[in-house]
């Protein structure tokens, strides 16, 4: 089977974006398409993979091991590592997106962060949210996908599900652990947590 020859065009398309100012860490591990668009003062970590139909603005970084297909990043938003931005993401200015998250279809407000080990699927996020890490949007049943949309200024704690479809309003804390079913008014604490039970002196049965 013949091999397709990337080199000379990966090559062409790197040197292009280094004239332009675009700053690459190991720029022989990064893949472009055709069509890439990026903006003023980027850098670019080893082994970013970007598909078709990706806008990248100004001042962004994009650390190592990500991979973005058919999406925009608007100025000053921070990337990775290990962050897969699936197409119809959006991200809005001064937002980050950190290791192991995954973002399908959604948006990304302003100043709005998802660190760590979560997926965001067919969401709207407001600005200055704060995702904790593990939390998921469930947005498909086994027959359709619904919508999660969280509001400017929310805290969702850790090991969060959110179970769409769901709104949560503005200003709202999301409890560490919660599976949130109902939408949740401004302003309010939604948890869904048993009890802690704890037996005293307890023994471990031995073998």
């Amino acid at each position: 089977m013949k091999q397709l020859n990337l080199k000379n065009p990966q090559e062409e398309l790197r040197n292009k974006f280094s004239k332009l100012g675009v700053k690459m860490i190991g720029p022989e591990t990064i893949y472009f398409s055709k069509d890439t668009k990026i903006g003023k003062n980027v850098t670019i970590e080893p082994y970013v993979v970007f598909g078709k139909k990706v806008k990248i603005g100004n001042s962004v970084t994009i650390k190592s091991f990500s991979h973005l297909e058919n999406c925009r990043i608007e100025n000053k938003v921070d990337i990775g590592p290990y962050a897969r931005i699936r197409p119809g993401a959006i991200l809005k200015e001064g937002s980050k997106v950190g290791n192991f998250v995954e973002i399908k279809k959604s948006t990304l407000g302003k100043k709005s962060k998802v660190n760590h080990l979560t997926y965001i699927g067919d969401s709207v996020i407001g600005k200055s949210v704060n995702v904790g890490a593990g939390t998921i949007t469930c947005n498909y049943d086994g027959v359709k996908k619904s919508k999660t949309k969280i509001k400017d200024n929310v805290f969702i704690g850790s090991n969060s599900s959110l179970v769409a479809p769901l709104t949560i309003e503005e200003g709202s804390v999301i409890g560490a652990g919660s599976v949130i079913t109902k939408n949740v008014r401004k302003k309010s604490l939604a948890l869904t947590r048993s009890l802690q039970t704890e037996i005293k002196n307890y023994r471990r049965k031995s073998k």
